[in-house]
């Protein structure tokens, strides 16, 4: 955990803590198809609010670094 808190902090710091599925789909370099896969088989945590996806940036570097996601 403390290795993903370290990477945030010089990781994707153009991006907020907390990101949607457009800048999931930046930041991976990914197109949607393949970002919804990684959210729908639970790759990447993320928490659906209405229609709306929400990803923890620490997710996505944890996903990058096959670490425990939050």
């Amino acid at each position: 955990m403390n290795k993903i808190l370290e990477l945030s902090e010089v990781m994707f710091n153009d991006y907020p803590d907390c990101v949607n599925i457009k800048q999931l789909q930046e930041m991976l370099g990914i197109k949607r198809t393949k970002t919804y896969e990684l959210l729908k088989n639970g790759d990447i945590k993320a928490k659906k609010i209405g229609k709306d996806y929400k990803i923890s940036k620490f997710n996505v570097i944890a996903y990058l670094f096959n670490e425990e996601q939050l």
